[in-house]
């Protein structure tokens, strides 16, 4: 399979570009520091660019069966615009190109998940340190849902440097659920199924363990 990977440099984005490619997926991933990949892999094509370049993103989706947006940004209060303009530019190139198949990863707090953190999580860090983030996190997924293409939205719980163990809970109804934590490893491991089952197409995920 051809499978675009962006926010591939670290976390659940560099588990799951390494996880494809060990079996044997043809993978491509759009960083915007190309040294991060120093080992050339003969099913790995580097492309340096950003999500937020037009230009560069057409040339990642262009020739792809999937994509995955898995960015990322530190906390802040300043304004933040990079999830859902960054979509925009990815789902404008899959027009484009004729690419059908995307997953994007947001988080917990997003929409319907909001309130589902505990009360450190739900009072204090997301209000204080990830408000704007979410915000944009939120038009994002508003506008994958809306484009047309076979979207699948992943919110994981709070994220560890754990194994992958194959092992997690996947559900749409967070009615009762507060969130657990789960490794970016198995977060990798679900969104690799999904890219090859389409079994979530249309749906939007809460994972953790």
């Amino acid at each position: 399979m051809k499978i675009l990977i962006i926010g591939a440099t670290r976390g659940i984005g560099r588990c799951l570009a390494d996880q494809a490619i060990e079996t044997g997926e043809q993978v491509t991933v759009l960083v915007r520091d190309a040294s991060r990949f120093p080992d050339p892999r003969p099913n790995l094509r580097v492309i340096r660019g950003d999500v937020m370049d037009q230009s560069s993103v057409e040339k990642a989706v262009s020739g792809q069966e999937a994509v995955c947006i898995v960015i990322g940004i530190p906390p802040t209060r300043k304004p933040v615009t990079v999830f859902s303009q960054g979509s925009r530019n990815v789902l404008d190139a899959m027009k484009k190109y004729g690419v059908g198949r995307l997953i994007c990863v947001t988080g917990i707090g997003a929409g319907d998940s909001r309130g589902h953190g505990g009360f450190l999580y739900d009072y204090i860090v997301q209000p204080l340190l990830l408000k704007t983030n979410y915000a944009d996190k939120e038009k994002q997924e508003e506008m994958v849902r809306a484009s047309g293409v076979s979207w699948t939205v992943v919110r994981p719980g709070f994220l560890t440097n754990g194994p992958r163990t194959g092992r997690y809970r996947v559900t749409t109804d967070m009615t009762g659920v507060r969130a657990k934590k789960i490794s970016r490893a198995d977060v990798a491991d679900y969104l690799l199924k999904e890219l090859k089952t389409g079994a979530d197409v249309g749906k939007t995920i809460f994972i953790d363990a």
